[in-house]
Parts: C-alpha cells; sequence; structure tokens
C-alpha cells in the first residue's frame, strides 16, 4: 500500500474484494500492442460486482472506461487516468436456453461463443467465430464480418446504465446500424446477451467456421499485432480497395504501417506508438479523399 497513489489507496480502500491492478500497462489488454498505463485497472467477475464498482465511481466522481478484448481500441501512449473496467475473462458465462437460444456474459470472446453454439449444434453464430472481442463489445457495436452482423441474431441485451442499474433492451430497441447501436451515445454496458440461433448440423457448422477461418488466415495478416479493419466500409466502395487503388499498401509512419497483405488493416511493426497509429490513420484517410473523392473514417476506437 506504501506505494499507492492516495486515489488508488481510495479504490483499494472502497472495493478490497475486487480483483485489481495498479499502472498496468494497456498494451498487455489491446491487440495493438500499444497503450500506456492504466492507473487502476478492475476485473468485476459478476453484475453485482460491476455495479458496485459504477456505484463507487460515480461517489468519487471518477470516469471509467470498459474494456473488452481490446480488439478494436487504440490507448494512448501516456496512458489512462481513473479507472478500466475490464470484462473479458471476467464476465463469464454461457446457457443454454430454450427455443434455439443461448445466453452469454459480455466477457465471452466471439470465439468460445460461435464454438458453443455448434457444439450444440445452432446455427448463426459462424460469421463470429474469428473475430477477435467479447460478445458484450460485439453487441456493442455491432460486430460483422462475411456478411453476418450481430444485429441478426441477437434477440435482447441486458445493459447496466453507468449508475449500475440494469435494464433489458430487445434486438429493435438496441437501434442497430452498421457498427453502431444506441450504447454508444447513452453509454450503456453490455452485461449479457441472449442470442436466437437455428437448428443445423454441427459438421457443417464447424466446416463454415474452419473455411471462414481459413479465408481469414489467408487474406488478413494476422501475424501482426492490429486493431482489425482500421476503416468503416464507405457508402460507395469497399476502404481495402480505396486504400490500395491509392497505392498506399506498405505506407508506414515508424511503426505504424498499412499491410502489405491486406490494405484495409493498419498493423504494429514492433514499437508502434498510438501518436504514430492516429497519424497514419489521418494521412491515409486525407490520401485516399485526394485520389477517390471519399474520406474514410475509423472503425478503430481511439481512446
Amino acid at each position: 500500500m506504501a506505494n499507492l497513489t492516495v486515489f488508488q489507496q481510495e479504490i483499494f480502500g472502497k472495493l478490497p474484494e475486487i480483483q485489481k491492478k495498479f499502472n498496468e500497462p494497456m498494451a498487455k489488454h489491446t491487440s495493438f500492442r500499444i497503450g500506456g498505463p492504466a492507473e487502476v485497472m478492475l476485473f468485476p467477475k459478476n453484475t453485482e460486482e460491476l455495479a458496485q464498482i459504477l456505484k463507487v465511481s460515480a461517489i468519487m466522481d471518477c470516469k471509467t472506461a470498459i474494456l473488452g478484448a481490446g480488439t478494436n481500441i487504440l490507448a494512448p501512449d501516456d496512458g489512462i487516468s481513473g479507472l478500466v473496467i475490464c470484462l473479458k475473462d471476467a464476465m463469464d458465462g454461457m446457457e443454454l436456453l430454450p427455443g434455439d437460444r443461448i445466453r452469454v456474459a459480455a466477457g465471452v470472446t466471439m470465439a468460445r461463443c460461435a464454438v458453443f453454439a455448434a457444439k450444440h449444434s445452432l446455427q448463426g453464430m459462424e460469421f463470429a467465430h474469428g473475430i477477435p472481442g467479447t460478445v458484450g463489445g460485439g453487441v456493442y457495436m455491432n460486430a460483422g464480418a462475411y456478411g453476418g452482423e450481430m444485429c441478426q441474431i441477437v434477440e435482447s441485451v441486458d445493459v447496466m446504465s453507468p449508475e449500475g442499474t440494469v435494464k433489458t433492451l430487445s434486438c429493435e430497441e438496441m437501434d442497430f446500424s452498421y457498427r453502431h447501436s444506441r450504447l454508444e451515445e447513452e453509454r450503456g454496458i453490455v452485461v449479457s446477451a441472449v442470442l436466437h440461433l437455428a437448428p443445423g448440423e454441427e459438421s457443417t457448422i464447424r466446416e463454415k467456421m474452419q473455411d471462414l477461418m481459413n479465408r481469414r488466415r489467408t487474406s488478413q495478416p494476422l501475424d501482426l499485432p492490429s486493431a482489425g479493419s482500421a476503416f468503416k466500409r464507405p457508402v460507395s466502395g469497399y476502404a481495402a480497395a480505396l486504400i490500395d487503388q491509392a497505392g498506399l499498401k506498405g505506407f508506414r509512419i515508424g511503426d505504424a504501417a498499412v499491410s502489405e497483405k491486406h490494405a484495409g488493416f493498419v498493423v504494429n511493426l514492433g514499437n508502434a506508438t498510438a501518436a504514430q497509429v492516429r497519424e497514419l490513420l489521418d494521412r491515409v484517410s486525407g490520401l485516399v479523399a485526394e485520389a477517390s473523392g471519399i474520406r474514410l473514417e475509423p472503425e478503430v476506437r481511439i481512446w
């Protein structure tokens, strides 16, 4: 306790039972492998602990940030002050429900959820098998790939408000759109989701999952740290094609680079900083706009 700041000692005293880390490097918790230390990182095991954290943060007038698997996050080089609440592997658990449905906790990865569905001969989750994030993050941003999106299978979502209260929203009430849900404006936190799938043959489901995974390995730079697709799909065309046509494959600033393998990915070649990634995103967007008249918007969430 002697080396802790006054703020950290306050958190330790108010939340003694909750798993916590102090000055935890964000680079350990983001797929970009970028980011300075989080002043306090907390790992709630259930909704009760999450609600307790939120109530304490409100009392202390402390800002909080919610982290899943960190696969779509660019964390700042100088770190995060206040609280970072990490749900990955903390808010855990899956439950088979009647009517071809499953309830999934927010911290479960999309891959685990897809495998669970396949094991119970339920189809509809195959597209998510290769998405390297959590179900909570996937629902929050309506993640998708290969023609599938979370909004196609979500039946309902349990959402916790910043004050620690929980309400259930239907798929329609979530106001899903491309890489968006209403929670972005309301600062709601996904606690769990009920997914409505369809019966199928386990072997067929697993074959489709493997096929999509093979396609990912062939076309995407999975051997380098990245945050997946760097830019949102524009109204006309595709981000990767526009970047490629602008001659920007391999374009780099420091160790942040446009992938040689897939122009839609920005990768960390070793020691990239958040500042370098941000500058690269800005430069690529500007150069693509000069070449095509279309300005790309980042899909990466910049903290």
